[in-house]
């Protein structure tokens, strides 16, 4: 019983001693994404702030798909709601995202799966403006499976994302 006990508190120093060596860094250029709720790592008042560049740095996933708002495939990049989600170590089971006009849709969080959606932040190699659904939209790789070419996904599909409440 001690060894156990001797393990798990070893293991609990070594988690806690892995999260403080990599902090989720604060934003050095305008924020573009707030992110509240049960999430573990902050970086200013039990919240997580990115700019786009801490948005880039978190592994980039492109998806090439066609859409109901656009014409023609098109080619996403952006990070993906699972490594975001990882990211942040949040846990629920919903993620609340709002836009910039305060349009807020749920999004399961059982949907942040690898080959899921991204929160887009260019598209064709652009940057996403605000004019055009930007600067962060939530893809879904609606070509890959039937179940994304649903009314529900389309939904799910907010542009223009400011905020995201992990519930």
């Amino acid at each position: 019983m001690l060894v156990v006990r001797g393990l798990l508190c070893a293991g609990t120093v070594l988690a806690a001693l892995e999260a403080a060596a990599d902090p989720l860094p604060v934003p050095s250029g305008d924020v573009v994404l707030t992110i509240t709720g049960s999430i573990a790592e902050t970086n200013a008042d039990d919240v997580a702030r990115f700019d786009l560049a801490m948005l880039q740095d978190l592994t980039a996933t492109r998806i090439e798909t066609t859409t109901i708002w656009t014409e023609g495939p098109q080619v996403f990049e952006g990070v993906s709601l699972i490594a975001l989600i990882d990211a942040l170590g949040a846990e629920g089971s919903v993620i609340a995202a709002s836009a910039l006009n305060d349009y807020t849709v749920e999004i399961p969080l059982s949907d942040a799966i690898p080959g899921g959606p991204i929160l887009a932040y260019a598209q064709n190699g652009e940057p996403l403006s605000v004019r055009d659904k930007g600067p962060l939209w939530v893809v879904y790789p609606y070509d890959s499976k039937p179940e994304y070419q649903s009314e529900v996904i389309y939904a799910r599909s907010i542009w223009q994302v400011k905020r995201m409440e992990i519930r």
